[in-house]
């Protein structure tokens, strides 16, 4: 069992505070990715919980054990985790047999036991078959995967993974995560995993915890994440969107640009901010009254969908299709524009 508690932790270097107030729960065997752009203090966090900063207030427990505290604070080597870092810090003269069994070689453990052990890693992590070659013979992922086996070889109760996708080309950083998770769910382990690929963490998490400059936005599972975001902030980093200003009142919003008015039964008055992912939006062809017409502006076919840009009165919409819309709208094309779903904000700024 591996439960983290994190109590009003906070950390300065010299005197900027980078993490403020940050409390959380992660649950035994769950997996969390904190995500956030870069210089959100996701990695500080990580490193706070490792044992390699220390807080500058509040408190860290694992397992019901004051980790870091004013008055206490436990080394990284005696937690009880596993990290694997972005930069694979395999060793180069040591071949993936050696490099994933190196934790226990230091840990005096019998040979016979080490050999058991590091075998049944390499299955797992499916690199049996190159046990024997060197990390220069290996490939990018295979070097992650040795990184992620040394992690492992100890049976930690916690797993720490700070961007370990991010160095891999994105082929291989998507077939990766898919390994991960299986690993953990394999092992049972409680895993935090940062990165700032929404994409990973969707894929990935149980919950997500959303950080910008130290601070929590939000605290959900991915579908709530992308389909009910707390703020502009969530709904722009985690998807794609499209933001535009209306006034809401009468069991309606108004919106400004494209002059299209969508019913509203929410409790927002006044200016508001209508945050719209282009996969809702519907185009077609024909026409009908109260519906705006518009141009397609540009059409990106991606294989799998049809990513498009719509301009009406002057306005510029993102909308994503399906990838045969491509063969059937062209560039130049008058069309209706359909708001299926979206999401309503305060607007503070006068219209």
């Amino acid at each position: 069992m591996s439960v983290i508690i994190i109590d009003k932790v906070t950390k300065y270097f010299d005197n900027t505070e980078v993490i403020k107030e940050f409390s959380a729960v992660i649950n035994d065997k769950e997996f969390v990715s904190l995500l956030g752009p870069s210089g959100c203090g996701k990695t500080t966090i990580l490193r706070m919980i490792a044992g390699f900063e220390k807080p500058s207030s509040g408190e860290i427990q694992i397992d019901n054990k004051i980790v870091s505290s004013a008055k206490s604070f436990i080394p990284p080597e005696k937690r009880g985790i596993g990290m694997v870092f972005q930069s694979y810090a395999v060793w180069p003269h040591m071949t993936g047999f050696e490099n994933v069994a190196y934790p226990l070689k230091i840990a005096k453990m019998p040979k016979a036991e080490i050999k058991a052990k590091v075998e049944k890693v390499l299955e797992n992590v499916h690199l049996g078959p190159y046990a024997k070659r060197i990390p220069s013979q290996l490939s990018g992922g295979q070097q992650q995967r040795v990184a992620l086996g040394r992690a492992l070889v100890n049976e930690p109760k916690l797993l720490l993974l700070d961007e370990p996708l991010s160095n891999l080309d994105a082929k291989l950083r998507e077939s990766m995560r898919f390994e991960i998770k299986e690993i953990q769910k394999y092992s049972g382990i409680t895993v935090v995993y940062v990165t700032h690929d929404q994409a990973e963490a969707m894929a990935m998490s149980d919950r997500i915890i959303m950080l910008d400059r130290g601070i929590i936005q939000q605290v959900a599972p991915p579908t709530e994440i992308y389909k009910q975001p707390v703020n502009q902030f969530v709904a722009d980093f985690v998807g794609k969107v499209n933001f535009l200003k209306g006034v809401a009142a009468n069991g309606k919003i108004t919106l400004a640009g494209i002059g299209q008015t969508i019913p509203y039964d929410g409790s927002k008055k006044g200016n508001v901010i209508v945050a719209v992912r282009p996969e809702n939006i519907i185009l077609s062809p024909h026409f009908s009254s109260g519906i705006p017409e518009g141009i397609i502006h540009s059409m990106f076919y991606l294989g799998d969908i049809n990513d498009c840009r719509i301009e009406i009165n002057g306005e510029i919409l993102r909308v994503i299709t399906e990838s045969g819309s491509f063969e059937k709208f062209k560039e130049g094309q008058k069309i209706s524009a359909v708001i299926k779903e979206f999401l309503v904000y305060e607007d503070k700024q006068e219209i």
